[in-house]
């Protein structure tokens, strides 16, 4: 009997640490993936191809902590709503496994760490990192506000990019400030396809977004912002001397992009997820441009 209920008590707390992973979405890399990118070209071109390790380290752990924060957060902003989509239905705040108190400890408790790796950054980028936070704080309410939250969310997940320059150089450039327009672009295409499957139950609910602001021109508007980004990125490549190679990195993001058209074609909600899915490429396609450019440099 001792036995059996000690096996009970051990089962009920791995199922309560399961909850808590798939409440930071740690089984779900795609959006610590799409948080990276960025953060990474930003690494390598503030390091002229070769970014500090310890910086790079750090922003990475950073990355991973604070897209954790974010989706606790996101969670707990819309703990009323995500039972009412079928995609969102099983999360763990709305489907009773985490309470909401819970929910915002340990989203203090992500913040503090990341707090604690931004002490090993310089003054400029300490001070960056608060509104990173901020960022991450308040996006989750803005689908209340407007129909382009997905623009608030590249905010978000594009202010990684003055934070590594201000690490790596203590300034931002031009440059940077391209590169961040470049992934806002980025991020109103993957997430207005992400809208896109979630499109029928935001309308049932009143949740906006994107996808249901541009209407039948949603497809448009994904290959628009998707060109922007790029535009955007080739003129970062010339202003840092990369040449064809990177080129090439942009060439089969392009590829990515154009495939995307296709899977957003019947608007189908699986295959507009998948399509949001595919930008993981699109990012890691310019990266390794931008590493094999340098390196290129080097030999």
């Amino acid at each position: 009997m001792a036995a059996r209920g000690a096996g009970t008590v051990q089962a009920s707390g791995w199922t309560r640490l399961g909850a808590y992973v798939r409440l930071m979405r740690l089984h779900r890399p795609i959006g610590s993936l799409l948080l990276m990118w960025p953060t990474l070209w930003a690494l390598w071109l503030a390091g002229e191809g070769h970014p500090r390790p310890t910086l790079v380290v750090i922003f990475v752990a950073g990355v991973l902590i604070m897209r954790s924060a974010g989706c606790v957060i996101n969670d707990y902003a819309d703990r009323d709503f995500d039972a009412h989509v079928w995609r969102t239905r099983d999360r763990p705040i709305a489907a009773g496994e985490v309470s909401p108190r819970a929910a915002l400890i340990l989203f203090f408790g992500l913040c503090l760490l990341a707090a604690l790796l931004a002490f090993w950054l310089n003054t400029f980028t300490i001070e960056l990192s608060v509104v990173a936070v901020v960022l991450a704080v308040s996006y989750p309410f803005f689908k209340r506000f407007t129909h382009l939250p997905q623009v608030y969310l590249g905010l978000a997940f594009g202010w990684g990019i003055p934070m590594a320059f201000a690490a790596e150089t203590g300034r931002i450039p031009l440059m940077a400030w391209l590169l961040f327009a470049a992934n806002i672009a980025w991020t109103v295409a993957y997430d207005t396809a992400y809208a896109m499957a979630d499109r029928d139950d935001d309308l049932k609910i009143g949740v906006k977004s994107s996808a249901i602001l541009f209407g039948r021109w949603d497809r448009l508007m994904v290959a628009l912002n998707h060109a922007i980004a790029l535009g955007l990125l080739y003129a970062v490549g010339v202003m840092a001397h990369l040449g064809p190679v990177y080129d090439g990195g942009l060439g089969l993001a392009l590829g990515f992009a154009l495939y995307e058209q296709g899977l957003l074609r019947e608007r189908r909600p699986l295959d507009c997820f998948r399509a949001f899915l595919n930008n993981n490429w699109f990012g890691g396609s310019v990266f390794v441009g931008l590493v094999v450019a340098y390196l290129g440099r080097s030999l």
